[in-house]
This record gives structure tokens, sequence and C-alpha cells, in this order.
């Protein structure tokens, strides 16, 4: 069954959660009632397989869903993005045959709602090594002590996915382990979410203590740095590829608003409206030919992603082999950048009105900006480009290497 982003998401819900994100923004609070709506419609199971008791959602579909879901409530749709990496990263590992991810999926399908910790403060290798020490226990469980940061979903979250560096083989043969904690008196979560935009989604710090990860909740074992572990590919996909649609959906209501401000705002020098103007009309025009960009882009690795985990390849698709992370890390950089491009755009035709903390537009613009420091970043994706060019820095090589 297709799932219809305007299906699960009417026109009506959608004013409910833009009207509900104007009070949590200016209040820092998390948007409880957002997230029992989408509760309630099943968006918990978005992307557990039918036959598991999910709405069998591919992650293209998810991806016109959270674009939606953006364009309504920004800090609603990152929040929710975190809970769809981790069954998306499950989906993506349950097609390659992993079964150790099959109780993630299960759980979702029960309304278990996931966060995602993995960032931490100064680890620019993310998902490929970890600050945090997790300990093994002769169980086979593991506790984990370190701090990660940006919790999105923070004091509403089931379950947390984390990851650490074990600690009986940090020199010899590093490895990491990642897998699925519970709230206990081990994790401790601050209250420390006071920024400049997303504010409703509440990514608080998490401390975790001698948190366990429980035998069977271990998800997968990798060695330290860059590797193709189904449920790590999952995770770096899908995580770069719905931030790209939520940051494109953002800017895709700014167009709507800067259309509607266009159509009404008058010019008294030129006795015209301004959608009549060149200039504005210029402005609005460049902002949706750089977002179309963006959704083609996205839309077509999510299909290849998909088609990867299914087997069942479509017109077009194509397996990218070693470039997979490459294209995830680099639609998630341009996709941002546009997105914040384009919003500015649209301030710069809507005038100064859109200055005021009244206006949509004004919200939008500091929310937008959130994507900036989500990874991968700028830098890393320069890095990862180079280092496929060019080799790793030093390399000898000959002139007919170049």
């Amino acid at each position: 069954m297709s799932i219809i982003a305007e299906d699960l998401l009417p026109d009506s819900l959608l004013d409910t959660f833009r009207e509900r994100a104007v009070v949590h923004d200016r209040e820092n609070t998390f948007p409880e009632e957002d997230l029992a709506d989408l509760r309630e419609r099943g968006y918990l199971r978005l992307l557990v397989p039918a036959e598991l008791g999910g709405l069998g959602a591919t992650l293209l579909e998810a991806s016109r869903v959270q674009r939606r879901l953006a364009q309504a409530a920004p800090a609603t749709a990152l929040s929710m993005n975190m809970h769809l990496v981790v069954t998306g990263a499950a989906l993506h590992a349950h097609r390659a045959g992993s079964t150790q991810v099959r109780t993630v999926l299960e759980d979702a399908a029960a309304d278990r709602l996931f966060a995602f910790g993995i960032s931490e403060a100064g680890n620019d290798a993310m998902l490929f090594d970890s600050s945090t020490r997790a300990d093994e226990q002769e169980d086979g469980s593991f506790r984990l002590t370190g701090t990660k940061i940006f919790t999105s979903l923070a004091p509403v979250w089931d379950r947390l996915v984390a990851h650490g560096r074990i600690a009986e083989a940090r020199e010899t043969d590093p490895r990491l382990v990642f897998g699925v904690l519970e709230r206990t008196e081990a994790v401790a979560t601050l209250d420390d979410w006071d920024t400049h935009g997303m504010r409703p989604s509440q990514s608080r710090t998490t401390r975790l203590d001698g948190a366990v990860i429980d035998a069977d909740r271990v998800l997968t074992v990798t060695p330290v740095g860059p590797n193709p572990d189904p449920f790590v590919m999952g995770v770096f996909g899908v995580f770069e590829l719905l931030i790209a649609a939520v940051y494109t959906g953002v800017a895709e209501r700014a167009v709507q608003v800067g259309v509607r401000i266009a159509g009404t705002r008058r010019s008294v020098t030129k006795g015209i409206v301004h959608a009549d103007d060149p200039d504005v009309r210029r402005r609005l025009a460049a902002a949706a030919i750089e977002l179309d960009g963006s959704v083609l882009q996205i839309e077509k690795v999510l299909a290849d992603l998909d088609a990867l985990g299914t087997g069942r390849s479509g017109p077009g698709t194509v397996d990218h082999g070693p470039r997979w992370f490459l294209h995830f890390s680099g639609i998630k950089h341009r996709a941002t950048e546009t997105a914040i491009a384009a919003v500015d755009q649209v301030l710069r035709a809507g005038g100064g009105a859109q200055y005021f903390r009244r206006s949509e537009l004004e919200r939008l613009s500091r929310d937008v900006r959130a994507g900036m420091y989500h990874p991968s970043d700028a830098e890393s994706v320069h890095a990862s480009y180079a280092k496929a060019l060019l080799g790793e820095i030093g390399d000898a090589r000959s002139p007919q290497g170049l």
C-alpha cells in the first residue's frame, strides 16, 4: 500500500500544527500534542513493514511525509526525524538480512518512540567513533558512560539508540557497539535547550552513567572508522536524506508564504503589487528553481536506497557502491545550504515586516539555519570529497596519478 503524504497529514491537521508551532517556539516547549496526533495516525509505525504491524512505507515515501510536516511545524518534523532515522536504519538492515534489528521494528509497531543518541561534543567522526566508554559485561550486555548532545525528543522518548567504544579493545582492536537503552536512573536528561531556532525539538544533552544495553538489545558491533555495516549505513543514509527533506520542506513553506505576501503587498512608488515586480518575481523564482533541484536529488537517491534494500530495482535505480556515503553527505550539504539561501531570497522579497516575531518567515529563517550544524557539515563533506579525489593528505603519487 502506498503512503500518500496528504492522506497521512491532511491540511486541517497541518493548520493546527502550524498554530501550535508559534506557541512552542515562543515558550521553548516540546509539542506533545503534535506527538499525540502523529501517534494516533500511526506515524511511529511509518517505516515498519506491514508484515510486522507497520504502515509499510518506503524511505522515499517517508521523505515526502517529512517534507510536508516540516512545512507546518519544522521542529516537530526534525524531532520525528530521529525516530524515523532509527526505524529507517532498522528497515534497511532488516532488508539486508539482519535479525538483531527486528526488536526495533517490533517496538515501533507497538508505538514505542525512539530517539537517537550519537552526537558527542568534539567527535567529528560521529557514527564511526565514540568518546563514550562501553564496558562489556559477562552476560553480553554493555554499560555506556559518556555524554551525548543534540538528543532530539529528549523529554518524551521511550527508547534511545546510542553507541560507545568498547573499552576492552580500545587500542588493539578498536570497536564500537550500537544498541538500545531504556530510561533508567543511569540516563540523565539535562534541561539545557535554549537555542536560536528549532526550539520545540528540545534536543537536550543526555548523560550516561553506566547505562545498560542488554545483550538482546545490541544492534551491531563494528570496527572504528567507515564500514559497510548495514545498520550503520542505514543510519547514515536515512539521517542525511531525511534531514535534507526536512529543511527542504521548511524552505518550500517559505516560498509559499512569500508568494502569498507578494500577491497582497503593494509598492507605493511603482503602483503595483509585488507579484508584478520583476525583482520580486526573480527572487521567488530563483528560490523555487533551487528547491526543485533538492527534491529531485533527495528522491533519486532514496529511490536507489529503497531498491538496494529490497533487491527490486526499478527503472533508473542505481547501486552507487563506494559512492553511497559521498552521495548521502553531499545531498544533505547541498539541500540545507539551498534551503537557507531560498529562505533568504524570500525574506528579501518580503520586506521589513518579515523581521518582526509575528512573521512566520522570521521563525522559518531561524529554524532553517539549524541545518548547517547537522552532520555532515560543510567541512567534513568537502574533506570526504577531497579524499575521494586526491587521496589522504601527503600520499605519494606520480604525475600520472593526478
